[in-house]
């Protein structure tokens, strides 16, 4: 049986500055094979300790049961300040609670139905953008960070991916994505805010392009909804949600930096699943057909489709089990604590990996393995609730879950409804903002006869 590309894990015991340039590269090949199986494990430095956790108890305790004894780890998010200024995504404590306050509304459950023909709309160009590159291997990863894109435009701002400064903000951000490494030295040393971050030139200059760009657009919203001719899109929802604490709403700037992480949330992690998905769907033939089958019933713009796509909704949370496009997320112990009879140390990080968690060998059934069907087995379900947190779980769950579990399936099956996908040379797979493929993921299409 074929199994899904995975990289190769590191050597048990190495350097903290080999371990460093490991981790600056990829950091997913630079953790050792145990952490599949351990329940927790300890990294110290002489700066800083830090602890994976992969038993659930642990981790519902720390994202569901206590998240304010554990807020997010600012040093980690040092090397996205350029870009995301203070958004909800780095945010903590009083500050996060406010900006989650006036978000959450705008995605209710409500809301999918309502955003629904923008998702629709942008499924069907991309499936349209696909049709000149038959018949040749291309990289699909470009392709898929489009359509995402184009989501994101469409659901927040009434705007198509071609729209000129969609488009440049789309343009500018591939920029931002070449230039900007996950690993920034505060990541490691613990430094005082004085301190330059040494963010690289291009690092600065496309963020503050994006932001710029995200400015505009959100200036431009403003003035619409002064003069009550805004459309009732996402960024109108939450720009003009007052919190019910304070009675304010945000600021442009606020907006802008709430944009920002919306974007790079939103466009890079569902780009991310989506090229993983069509990879698995050309290295998995039958379930392609499957799923191509499935797909005949995406006729009309209708949001009743949306509970027949079964089968592409279980090989799409496979693939956010497999491929987690946010590979470990970190947590700072507030106080002391016992972890599995060890002293946890206040300032301590606490590393969840989604990465490990989902492949874990003591809770998963064949975890390395692709398997949509384990979705409806006991230990599927058991791990469901317990170990599979591809959004993040408890208060910092994604406000967006709900839309990327609409948005990733329907795409993935309006491309297999009209091409058939033949897989190239193997990926391997990496971590930098997101969890990509090394060298590109190279698929051939094909037109499918309906």
């Amino acid at each position: 049986m074929i199994q899904p590309p995975k990289p190769e894990a590191r050597a048990d015991k190495v350097s903290l500055w080999r371990y460093a340039k490991l981790f600056r590269s990829d950091i997913l090949s630079a953790q050792p094979a145990k952490l599949y199986r351990a329940w927790m494990a300890e990294f110290s430095t002489p700066f800083f300790r830090s602890y994976l956790i992969n038993q659930p108890e642990l981790i519902q305790r720390v994202l569901k049961e206590r998240p304010d004894d554990f807020p997010k780890s600012t040093r980690v998010n040092e090397g996205l300040r350029p870009l995301l200024g203070n958004s909800v995504f780095v945010t903590n404590g009083e500050t996060w609670k406010r900006q989650r306050r006036i978000i959450d509304p705008a995605f209710e459950g409500g809301r999918l139905r309502e955003t629904f023909p923008a998702i629709w709309a942008a499924s069907e160009a991309a499936a349209a953008r696909l049709e000149p590159l038959m018949g040749r291997e291309i990289d699909v990863e470009p392709e898929t960070s489009h359509a995402a894109a184009d989501v994101i435009f469409r659901t927040l701002f009434s705007l198509p991916i071609e729209h000129h400064l969609a488009q440049e903000t789309f343009d500018a951000f591939r920029v931002y994505q070449r230039s900007q490494p996950i690993l920034n030295l505060a990541a490691l040393i613990p430094l005082p805010r004085w301190v330059p971050r040494l963010f690289g030139r291009d690092t600065r200059a496309s963020a503050g392009h994006i932001r710029g760009l995200i400015r505009q657009l959100t200036q431009t919203r403003a003035d619409d909804i002064a003069a009550g001719t805004a459309p009732d899109d996402l960024a109108t929802k939450i720009m003009t949600t007052v919190d019910p604490v304070t009675g304010e709403t945000f600021s442009t700037e606020e907006m802008v930096d709430q944009v920002a992480i919306f974007f790079l949330a939103g466009h890079e992690t569902s780009a991310s699943t989506l090229a993983w998905a069509l990879y698995l769907m050309a290295l998995y033939p039958e379930w392609q057909e499957k799923l191509a089958t499935e797909a005949q019933v995406l006729e009309a713009c209708d949001f009743s489709v949306v509970s027949k796509l079964r089968l592409s909704r279980d090989v799409f949370r496979e693939t956010l089990r497999l491929y987690p496009p946010v590979p470990m997320m970190v947590r700072e112990a507030a106080c002391p604590e016992v972890m599995r009879e060890r002293d946890v140390r206040k300032g301590s990080q606490m590393v969840i990996s989604p990465w490990h968690l989902h492949r874990h060998n003591r809770l998963w059934d064949n975890p390395d393995g692709f398997d949509p069907n384990r979705w409806h087995t006991e230990n599927g379900k058991t791990c469901q609730r317990e170990a599979f947190i591809p959004f993040s779980a408890g208060a910092r769950v994604c406000p967006g879950a709900g839309f990327a579990m609409i948005e990733g399936p329907l795409i993935l099956s309006r491309i297999l409804r009209d091409y058939r996908i033949a897989a190239g040379p193997a990926p391997i797979p990496v971590a930098h903002l997101t969890v990509r493929a090394k060298e590109g993921i190279r698929l051939t299409f094909t037109r499918r006869e309906r």
